[in-house]
């Protein structure tokens, strides 16, 4: 899908996703974080779309990272949040604040996500959830992403 906006777009790794590749890889695959990144770098620059990639394993950068993105006119976020999202309730309030001029689409590899028996609490704030794609997760959420931003134009 080709944007007819060049559409601004954060996507944001959680807790733990710098070691993607490295942890875990029977669970979560051996693609790395520097795989993912440009193949997603590729994915939006195919279709038009500025993307910032950013990582970080502590819950206030990727807070004050969103409060950022919003205040800067960017158009969406797409995260994973990863480990942040059991109990990232600062976050998760983070995402209702900025949730009426930018919408987020969580991404997750695995579905463990939802059926290990812990509750994702970020997913309460998204438009959409991708998850148990491996990394295609990302290509999904970002499609789906750009569906809701079109529509909201």
């Amino acid at each position: 899908m080709q944007a007819t906006k060049r559409w601004k777009i954060l996507m944001l790794q959680g807790a733990n996703m710098n070691y993607l590749g490295r942890r875990e890889p029977e669970r979560y695959g051996t693609t790395t974080a520097t795989e993912v990144d440009a193949m997603m770098s590729a994915y939006a620059a195919e279709r038009g779309v500025d993307l910032e990639i950013f990582y970080t394993n502590i819950e206030g950068e990727a807070i004050n990272r969103i409060y950022r993105a919003n205040n800067e006119g960017m158009d969406g976020l797409l995260m994973n949040p990863a480990g942040f999202q059991y109990a990232g309730f600062a976050l998760r309030d983070c995402l209702a604040a900025v949730k009426p001029t930018l919408p987020y689409v969580e991404v997750h590899i695995t579905h463990r996500s939802i059926t290990g028996g812990l509750q994702t609490v970020t997913a309460e704030m998204c438009e959409g959830l991708v998850l148990g794609f491996g990394t295609d997760s990302y290509l999904l959420g970002f499609d789906g992403l750009l569906r809701i931003l079109e529509r909201r134009r």
